[in-house]
């Protein structure tokens, strides 16, 4: 078996988004606006930042952050802006023993072995899935637990100061109960859009030249629907995920959005993957319920489906790929009928 290790790092004030609770259009465009010097700065500007660690995504309900202790520095103290009552801390799971030149092994991939084991021991989980990699971030409380529920099958480091260090179990060895497991059925309400999702990349040499796209997507899109999507399609939402992490960006837009970009700008694999998404909620989720990612990821971890997973501050969405959809969406709600 090759080497794997679980990395982590400080994600203070983890993950904050911009009220919108009264889903009113005027109070999510004041919130926005009394951050976007901030976040224009976070996203285009990071060399005049000390943030590593930068996140933005959009949904129809919100905009959810999540954000450094340096990088938290450049928001304003605002009414428009709900924290996490949380220090988090985000995990790695990397192979061949450094991240440097690993590749990124995909949400269901580690389901079974970091997501379920999390659950098992009543650990909630706030994940984010990008292009290059996946992070798990759990708050700073619960890192005995985890160090202890997943030191047998992975080399842990801390990231310190950008340095990755050894780390060791913080002197806790006792105390902890075996947990009983348990059946995960799931329990709330799944949705997919009608939109197709690509998850992309580019060089951030190349991010001066499509700044000005990437904030009007970012910041005055308003909501509204894309070109080619119906009137009539309801189920056609606004989604987009820009992520800033140690240099690497990654980013999720549905298929219309991409189109906007010149050609040779974005990554994309030579198949032109699309992706298709499972959301998952009917009411906000909250931070302390445990097993949320664990039920959806289990599930296609068993049938070798690939996912990227990524949670806002009211509910979580799965991407899969297209040609998955429907196979996801039958064994999802089968597991959710049948335990």
């Amino acid at each position: 078996m090759s080497a794997r290790s679980l990395s982590f790092s400080d994600v203070k004030d983890g993950a904050s988004h911009f009220r919108a609770q009264l889903e009113s259009g005027e109070y999510r465009e004041r919130g926005i606006q009394v951050c976007t010097h901030g976040l224009i700065k976070l996203a285009f500007l990071a060399s005049k930042t000390r943030c590593k660690f930068f996140s933005l995504t959009e949904t129809p309900e919100d905009y959810t952050i999540i954000v450094d202790e340096e990088g938290f520095k450049e928001l304003p103290q605002s009414e428009h802006i709900s924290v996490a009552d949380a220090t988090w801390l985000a995990l790695n799971v990397v192979s061949g023993g450094g991240a440097s030149n690993s590749q990124p092994i995909g949400v269901t991939k580690i389901a079974k072995s970091v997501i379920a084991p999390l659950a098992d021991h009543n650990i909630s989980v706030f994940m984010l899935s990008t292009y290059q990699t996946d992070f798990i971030l759990v708050r700073e409380r619960d890192l005995p637990m985890v160090m202890h529920t997943l030191s047998s099958e992975f080399t842990l480091l801390r990231v310190v100061n950008g340095e990755t260090v050894a780390t060791h179990d913080l002197g806790v060895t006792n105390g902890f109960v075996k947990p009983k497991l348990a059946p995960r059925p799931i329990i709330h309400p799944l949705s997919s859009p009608s939109n197709m999702f690509c998850v992309t990349s580019l060089d951030p040499d190349t991010l001066p030249s499509v700044a000005t796209l990437l904030m009007d997507v970012m910041f005055y899109s308003g909501g509204s629907k894309e070109a080619g999507a119906s009137s009539e399609d309801s189920s056609h939402i606004r989604f987009f995920s820009f992520s800033l992490i140690e240099g690497y960006i990654s980013l999720v837009m549905d298929e219309q959005t991409t189109q906007r970009f010149p050609n040779n700008v974005l990554f994309t694999s030579a198949s032109g993957e699309l992706w298709k998404m499972v959301r998952i909620g009917g009411q906000p989720l909250g931070f302390d319920e445990c097993g949320i990612v664990a039920q959806i990821s289990e599930p296609l971890a068993t049938a070798d489906i690939p996912a990227y997973y990524i949670s806002t501050f009211k509910f979580d969405h799965a991407l899969v790929p297209e040609e998955n959809i429907q196979s996801v969406i039958g064994a999802l709600r089968t597991k959710s009928t049948a335990e």
